[in-house]
């Protein structure tokens, strides 16, 4: 019996002092989440080059002064994923007092037309921007193909179009910018038009082996700028791709 009673005491003891590491651990928490040291005080960028921090404070529902460690990385970079222009993001605390934001933005690939105007379209054919009146192209443009009734945020699912992004992403920075319109002259047929005074045609034809056209699209440019012959067209639907000279 006696047994039992002390075993009943240091039962009860370990419960005590369980109880009091508890409540010694969550006034530690409790004063680190708090504490004014560990406030929000900065949000840092990095790989953005148009999304501004008051712009991820705001779609993020940030706030500065915020206790750091009360910030759920994961719900804020969430957030941040649902905005159109955001294609990846991660979100991490740096302590004492600076929120990390990693970002990859969505770039316009090409421009589509659309029942109501134009279109921007990134690598995936999601809608960036949307326009009544034609801008300045700084991007190609698809001839061809019309979507209807989608706006920004919206995704184009054109198999043609899809499969034209593909050959404009596997392009080098400088030969996507000497391409001024990829036109759709037929059912898996494909013309694309440089952006020189004199346009050049590049048929790229079936969209197939397309990492390779690109290849080729990429050095033909390039010389495109040395040739001393005008060019009237290239066909990379030969074994070997055939280049016209202009008259």
């Amino acid at each position: 019996m006696a047994k039992i009673q002390r075993r009943r005491k240091r039962s009860g003891r370990r419960i005590f002092k369980g109880f009091v590491f508890l409540l010694i651990c969550g006034a530690i928490l409790g004063a680190i989440v708090y504490v004014p040291f560990f406030t929000l005080a900065q949000v840092k960028i990095v790989g953005a080059e148009k999304i501004t921090v008051d712009d991820v404070l705001k779609v993020g529902d940030i706030y500065i002064g915020e206790p750091l460690f009360k910030l759920e990385t994961n719900t804020i970079a969430s957030r941040l994923a649902k905005d159109v222009r955001v294609e990846e993001v991660s979100v991490r605390r740096i302590l004492p007092d600076t929120l990390e934001v990693t970002l990859k933005e969505r770039r316009p690939l090409a421009t589509i037309v659309c029942n109501y105007g134009y279109l921007d379209i990134d690598h995936t054919g999601k809608i960036l921007d949307s326009y009544k009146n034609l801008r300045e192209m700084k991007i190609p443009m698809i001839t061809g193909a019309q979507v209807s009734d989608m706006y920004i945020g919206d995704d184009v699912e054109d198999e043609m179009v899809m499969k034209i992004l593909d050959y404009l992403q596997r392009l080098n920075a400088e030969s996507l910018n000497k391409i001024s319109e990829v036109a759709i002259v037929s059912a898996d047929y494909i013309v694309a038009y440089t952006a020189t005074e004199r346009a050049v045609q590049i048929r790229v034809g079936r969209l197939e082996r397309l990492d390779e056209k690109a290849k080729l699209t990429d050095n033909f440019l390039k010389d495109l700028e040395t040739n001393p012959n005008p060019v009237e067209y290239i066909d990379f639907n030969y074994t070997a791709p055939f280049i016209k000279l202009a008259r």
